[in-house]
């Protein structure tokens, strides 16, 4: 996995785009549940110092462009309701500091040019997205509001622009501090001996939770089927009669909610609505004080621009889901970018370390500077660590992705790679049963017998032995164990533990099974895990020697390959 061959550069963005990566994944899902103002502009900060400080010691060509790809990336990973907003920024950020730097050089200006462009974009995409939500509407809404406001004032000067002007300046403001504290802490890392840049951080770490939500079955059929009833909607909206959009859009809101239930989200929360009755009421007022219209018709406007943005906010939503469809996602990667895939399982290896490093919040808001120099200081260690491929020869494969997002069907292909290489492969598979594309339970599969067993069906009375909304099948249990005690016996090239979670975090299921394995064996191990739990798995199994590779971005042939190769040179488990 990371045995490719990778260029210098490469290993370096993948180092500075976990960083990010993390940044957003544990401060952001922080700033976010408290409610900070400028959360986003506090992140994008965080972004800018990381690129810019390891620039310092870093300063190849075309690293923060980058590291802003593998960065954007790897947030598509985690699941979420909206995605395009989060990519779009983090990319059009390191473009932005990488055509400064380009033009300007490696100088306080180039950085600080970069840095001010970077964070501006934010109020640049904010506004972009107002248009994109509420139509040209919006733009003749602000003109108006301006104009009533110079009324009501009495003021004659054009002060059309000065609240765009302001927030400009703010926003600018913001990159330059950004790009000061990137210089500071970059300087501080190459000023400092290496062995001495990173001191202890906290001892309780961040665990990174990523609640992907329900069992889904993705669609390319439905993905289609969203655009366009997207694309029919907004058509409609700028063609037809109100009657005729608001049932349609009524019509497909109600599809796309009983399907995509985290699309809901968006809708769900209380600010939407009051913005939604905010700008239909302001509108009906304006229109009708400024342009002389009847409150009627600025109502039916203000109705037409928030109908847009529930298309716009559910339709980005849906499409969202879909995209992250392992099998889109696979494609994608494999189209262009040749290094892109392997920086990205590097990316992945990487991510638990760097999230461990992350302290909580009290620390943070103690001495975020100093945090963060910790953080970017570790960047360093890291990748002296892949440099010196400490961990080339791992003994267990983590193979980590969402809920049904195919770790399953990831297992499969490698031990059937094995097989076909006349390798000798034991454990075991979940296999989903499925009944009208619903979920209805799990079987257990040895892949030495192809004998299967039940083991999650769903619950159908009240039990305490249960994960989720699946009663925990006992028989399942205790013939995962019996399989893993044969491997002990036969002594397979490769185990395949089909999946380790909340049961044995809790010391339950096969835990017992997977230690004795460790101790007593020297067999090499490919265990599936949740995205979210791999830290804990790794925590609970005390695991030293492991690789953690990605549902949607590792090949797994090619994984297979590389389990084969390492067993060429020793073949014997024992």
């Amino acid at each position: 996995m990371t045995k490719y061959e990778l260029t210098e550069v490469w290993i370096k963005a993948s180092v500075t785009g976990t960083i990010w990566a993390a940044s957003e994944i544990v401060l952001g899902s922080f700033l976010h549940n408290l409610r900070v103002p400028f959360s986003g502009n506090v992140l994008t900060g965080i972004g800018i110092i990381i690129l810019i400080s390891l620039s310092y010691s870093w300063k190849d060509q075309g690293l923060f462009w980058r590291a802003g790809l593998i960065c954007a990336i790897m947030k598509t990973i985690s699941p979420s309701a909206v995605i395009f907003g989060p990519i779009i920024a983090i990319l059009c950020e390191s473009l932005l500091i990488e055509l400064s730097v380009r033009l300007l050089g490696r100088t306080f200006f180039g950085f600080a040019i970069g840095a001010m462009l970077a964070m501006s974009w934010n109020l640049f995409q904010r506004i972009v997205n107002l248009f994109i939500f509420y139509g040209l509407n919006i733009l003749q809404l602000y003109e108006d509001l301006i104009k009533l406001a110079q009324k009501q004032l009495q003021v004659q000067s054009d002060i059309m622009w000065l609240p765009l002007i302001v927030l400009l300046v703010i926003y600018c403001l913001l990159g330059l501090v950004s790009a000061f504290l990137g210089i500071k802490i970059g300087k501080r890392l190459i000023s400092q001996p290496k062995n001495n840049q990173v001191s202890t951080m906290a001892s309780e770490s961040v665990k990174y939770t990523n609640k992907s939500g329900k069992d889904f079955s993705y669609s390319l059929v439905w993905l289609f089927s969203d655009v366009v009833l997207l694309v029919s909607a907004l058509t409609l909206l700028n063609y037809m009669d109100a009657i005729c959009w608001s049932s349609f859009i009524l019509a497909v809101s109600v599809v796309w909610s009983m399907r995509y239930k985290r699309a809901l989200r968006q809708l769900t929360k209380p600010g939407f609505w009051l913005f939604f009755a905010a700008i239909t009421m302001i509108t009906a007022f304006v229109f009708s004080k400024v342009q002389g219209q009847g409150w009627q018709e600025g109502l039916l406007i203000g109705l037409q621009m928030n109908f847009r943005a529930v298309v716009v906010v559910l339709g980005f939503s849906v499409l969202g889901t879909e995209l992250y469809n392992p099998v889109i996602r696979s494609f994608f990667l494999k189209t262009s970018f040749k290094q892109l895939p392997a920086a990205l399982e590097l990316s992945f290896a990487s991510l638990p370390y760097m999230i461990a490093r992350i302290p909580d919040l009290k620390r943070v808001m103690k001495n975020p500077v100093s945090v963060i120099y910790q953080i970017v200081a570790y960047g360093e260690e890291r990748l002296e660590e892949i440099r010196n491929d400490r961990i080339s020869q791992p003994r267990v494969y983590l193979v980590s992705g969402a809920l049904g997002g195919g770790k399953s069907t990831f297992a499969q292909i490698v031990a059937n790679t094995m097989i076909a290489n006349e390798c000798r492969v034991g454990g075991f598979l979940s296999v989903r049963l499925m009944e009208a594309e619903v979920t209805v339970g799990y079987d257990l599969q040895d892949l030495a017998t192809n004998e299967r067993v039940k083991f999650l069906c769903l619950v159908t009375e009240e039990v305490t032995d249960k994960i989720g909304r699946f009663e925990i099948c006992r028989e399942g249990i205790e013939k995962g164990n019996e399989i893993l005690c044969q491997t002990l016996i036969l002594k397979p090239n490769l185990v395949v533990i089909d999946e380790v979670g909340r049961l044995e975090l809790r010391g339950d299921g096969w835990f017992q099974s997977i230690q004795n394995l460790l101790e007593a064996s020297a067999n090499l191990l490919l265990i599936t895990v949740r995205d979210g739990l791999e830290l804990e798995v790794i925590d609970k199994l005390q695991l030293k020697d492991y690789r953690i590779a990605h549902v949607g971005v590792t090949d797994p042939v090619h994984l297979a390959e590389q389990i084969l190769t390492r067993l060429k040179g020793n073949p014997n488990p024992e």
